[in-house]
This record gives C-alpha cells, structure tokens and sequence, in this order.
C-alpha cells in the first residue's frame, strides 16, 4: 500500500537501566542517525550509524564499553540490524570488534541471518572492520570489579541478576582459566529509525547481561526476540534477554500494532508482562508514531 511521506523520525533507548543522565549520549546519536537521513534517506545506514555511536561512547554495555564476561577479560558482544522490507543482519558473541553493529551490517549483505563467535570475528577480519588494540577500557574494568565486589558480598550471582539466584558458579564455569575464589547484573543500545520515504529499520547492539557464562547469547541478536521490523512498525527490546526471549517480546508487540493498537498502548502491554525484579525496556517506531516504554531508568532520546 502507498504510504504519504513523513517527517523523517528516530527513537534512541540506552539500556534498560541506564540512568537517565546518559540521554545525551541517545540524543547525540539521534543527531547522529539525523544527519545521516539528512544525508541520503536510508533508514538502515541511519539506524546503523546511530549504533555506531553508542557503541562509541563507552558508558554504555555495546561496542567499546561492553560488559566483560564472568571472568573479567572475556568479551562477546551480539548485535543486529532489519529492515521493514524483511532484510536481516546479525552476530552472536563476537569477540574482540569495536563495533559489532557494522559487522552485523556486512552479514546483512551476505546470504546469512547470524553468524556466531570465532567465525563472525573471521568474517569482521575479511570485510576489514577495526578490532580493538588492546582489551577492554579501564571504565569497563572498573564496572566489572564493581560487580565482582557485589557478588562478593552477597555470595550469591542473585545480587546482581534475579536469574542467577541460587546459582552454582563454579559448576558451570566454561572459562579457559580456573574459577576464582569469589565466586559463589544487564543492558542494551538500540534505535529505531523512519526515513522520508516511510522505510523503517531497528539495530541493536549489546555486551550482553551480567554475570555471563562464555558463548551466552542474549535476545539482542535474535529476530522476534530484541527486535522486529516490517512494513508496520520497528520494534527494539533491552532488558534481561532470557525473559525477552520467552515473550518474544518485539514480535509480539509488532503483532499488536499491526492490529491497530497504540504504539503508546502496546509498550505498556509488553511492560507488564513483566515484573519489577525483571529490568525490561522497549521503543517502537511506526508510520505515524512512536513510543517507549520501561519499568525502570532508561536513557533514551527522540528526534
């Protein structure tokens, strides 16, 4: 069906959780993902650029300021890209990329949906994207330790992510290294974006949840899950990705405003499908509108 032109729009989330002082790093990539629209009308390079530059920032838990695994040196990172014409890209637990949405935009263009660990890192290499130079920033140090000393003090995974309550570490410990002796939190970047001819596209970017075992994979690289696009709407999930999972959150809410619901009104339906103990937050673009919505701080921008 014909749509009228719009106003291009985009809609920027930095992680549910993240404090609502971080907007300006949303709002810079709203900017960011504007200038790109400015520049050549492509909701997908705009949605990949705004990506970029959150993954760039560092406070948040994507690109350069990705969340270290269990064992404090580990990095794998997941992220994604779609199209409302149904183009899909995705990587699963890339280690060692600065930025794992660009590498998601090159799988986009291949006849894969998701490519995974050493073989996505391979396929960086090949298309000649940046790796990092030497492991992670003192920042990303400092937030595990931060961590670590919680988990310390409680003795119990528990105090930082209600799924690991109880949890025997050191029985699943997948590491090279041994288990250390302390053993007994989560975030997401994403934007959705509109362009003038009414195209819509979602990306999403993650170091994934804490605490970690190796090879986990959250819901941010997983279609229907932390995210959907289709001629309806651009839906994009942060939260903690087990229980996204199950919901298949970003389907269903697609689902629901293709049936006319408000985007306003599906984001609060997706919400309380979730307790409070569950951080859990969302943003959606369609046609005529947009919305978020979460059950916690989540720093996020509109423009």
């Amino acid at each position: 069906s014909l749509r009228m032109t719009r106003p291009p729009s985009v809609l920027i989330h930095g992680g549910a959780g993240t404090p609502e002082s971080w907007s300006d790093g949303c709002e810079q990539a709203a900017e960011v993902a504007l200038a790109s629209l400015a520049e050549n009308d492509d909701a997908l390079e705009a949605a990949t650029a705004a990506a970029v530059s959150l993954e760039n920032d560092g406070r948040f838990n994507a690109g350069w300021g990705s969340t270290l695994r269990l064992d404090g040196e580990t990095v794998e990172m997941d992220a994604s890209l779609m199209t409302s014409d149904g183009r899909i890209g995705a990587v699963a637990a890339i280690p060692e990329v600065i930025h794992p949405i660009r590498v998601a935009r090159e799988v986009l263009d291949c006849p894969h949906i998701l490519l995974a660990g050493e073989g996505a890192l391979r396929f960086a290499q090949n298309s000649g994207l940046e790796v990092r130079p030497d492991g992670p920033p003192p920042r990303v140090r400092e937030r595990f330790e931060r961590t670590r000393k919680k988990i310390e003090k409680a003795g119990d995974l528990g105090a930082v992510n209600v799924r690991w309550q109880g949890v025997d570490g050191k029985r699943l410990w997948n590491f090279p290294d041994p288990a250390p002796n302390w053993l007994p939190g989560c975030d997401t970047i994403g934007a959705v974006v509109r362009d003038s001819q009414g195209r819509l596209a979602v990306s999403n970017s993650t170091g994934g949840a804490v605490p970690m075992l190796s090879g986990r994979v959250g819901d941010s690289p997983l279609p229907g899950a932390g995210f959907w696009c289709g001629p309806e709407a651009a839906v994009c999930a942060t939260g903690i990705g087990e229980e996204i999972t199950k919901h298949l959150v970003s389907k269903t809410v697609y689902d629901w405003l293709a049936e006319g619901v408000s985007p306003e009104e599906a984001c609060a339906r997706a919400v309380a499908l979730f307790p409070e103990t569950i951080h859990f937050g969302l943003i959606v673009l369609t046609a005529t509108g947009g919305a978020s919505g979460s059950n916690t701080t989540m720093a996020q921008a509109r423009a």
